[in-house]
């Protein structure tokens, strides 16, 4: 009757041998004691993990949006310090409209630096370089808003900033709020954004022949819509739960093409509603 059956008794007093008993499995607090792998960087693919999985966490995903949001507020503060003091003080404005070579040496800051930011991952991620190289940026591209608003009446510049910052904000309520999944739309974009190039081009071959306000109009109409779209775009891509998502590691670049966006819309508004300046 008790074969196959293995018995399990205590050590006896004369030393004969018996089968220890198991130890009870390790509790959850043990375990978890050290943190979890995914974060402690315990693994060599910790970040690749971390990527995958942060967005199961609501905590990372509020603190990296709070991250990316005050970042954008001082960029976009530095901006309008920098439009304010171009269109108010006329020493400033008469100065940077007659030395336009300070434009285009903050135009070619502004391409190096976007470039870098964009391409490159390392500097991108690396503290400090990636907060020097964003300030760096953010100061050349105040600088070309800056000086393409002196060239517009100071009451339609103060219409357009108006424009903007309640389209920018109705299009994040909406990005927030909806169920739309806008981060499938990339060949809707890559429609709109071969249409600007195309009108660019003509834009620039029939310029110098003669101005012909329809078209830029046409054009500045596409771009405003155009970076419309894109910002809900970015907005989405920043919330996570959607096809396509950014890495909370990644708040520089989110910060980034959040802030181009709102500086475009407002560059193709100002075209297409402001009034040029009375020479």
């Amino acid at each position: 009757m008790t074969q196959g059956k293995v018995s399990v008794s205590n050590k006896s007093n004369n030393g004969s041998d018996v089968q220890p008993m198991a130890s009870a499995p390790p509790s959850y607090e043990t375990t978890t004691a050290g943190g979890s792998p995914c974060y402690s960087g315990a693994y060599p693919g910790d970040s690749e993990m971390l990527t995958e999985f942060s967005w199961d966490d609501q905590n990372i995903r509020r603190t990296f949006i709070r991250k990316v949001y005050t970042i954008l507020m001082l960029q976009l503060s530095v901006t309008l310090a920098f439009v304010a003091v171009f269109i108010f003080c006329e020493p400033v404005k008469y100065y940077i409209q007659t030395n336009p070579g300070w434009y285009w040496t903050s135009y070619v800051v502004f391409f190096v630096t976007y470039l870098t930011l964009s391409c490159c991952r390392g500097p991108r991620r690396q503290f400090p370089w990636n907060l020097i190289l964003l300030i760096i940026f953010t100061l050349s591209l105040s600088y070309m808003t800056g000086m393409l608003s002196s060239y517009y009446n100071t009451k339609s510049v103060i219409i357009c900033l108006g424009i903007t910052a309640l389209v920018c904000l109705a299009i994040t309520i909406f990005s927030f709020q909806t169920k739309i999944d806008i981060t499938s739309y990339q060949g809707v974009l890559l429609v709109f954004c071969t249409v600007l190039f195309i009108c660019g081009i003509v834009l620039a071959v029939i310029l110098p022949f003669g101005y012909v306000p329809w078209l830029h109009a046409v054009y500045a109409a596409l771009g405003a819509i155009l970076f419309c779209m894109f910002l809900a775009f970015d907005t989405q891509m920043l919330m996570g739960k959607k096809q396509y998502t950014i890495s909370p590691e990644e708040y520089i670049f989110a910060t980034l093409s959040i802030y181009l966006d709102v500086v475009y819309i407002f560059s193709f508004f100002l075209q297409l509603f402001g009034t040029p300046e009375q020479e």
